[in-house]
């Protein structure tokens, strides 16, 4: 069974940094593209950032373009999420997801066959 933990996750200034890792043990995430998605209460999962199996293909979400930057450490089975100029509106439990999708597709129907418990984000002075 694909097992994902979240770490990272924390409370933070606006204008503030985080980076955020995905763990995989039982398989090798190589063999899979690795989605962060985020939900806040009230409202509907948004896909954040997806990468190929490769790393070569990224997708980012409109909101976070330019500030949110995902990689990959297939060597190390993690794949991570910096997130620099934080804001208020990013407050959310952030999640990362496996499946075998394009990273596009991925992201935009936030559709994915494994799920990590999730790491809340708090981005509050």
């Amino acid at each position: 069974q694909l097992q994902l933990v979240e770490s990272g996750g924390g409370l933070v200034q606006p204008g503030g940094s985080l980076r955020l890792s995905c763990a995989a043990s039982g398989f090798t995430l190589d063999a899979y593209a690795i989605g962060w998605f985020r939900q806040a209460p009230g409202k509907e999962r948004e896909g954040v950032s997806c990468i190929s199996k490769s790393g070569g293909i990224t997708y980012y979400a409109d909101s976070v373009k330019g500030r949110f930057t995902i990689s990959r450490d297939n060597a190390k089975n993690t794949v991570y999420l910096q997130m620099n100029s934080l804001k208020p509106e990013d407050t959310a439990v952030y999640s990362c997801a496996a499946d075998r999708l394009p990273v596009q597709v991925m992201c935009v129907t936030k559709r994915a066959g494994s799920w990590g418990q999730g790491t809340q984000v708090t981005v509050s002075s």
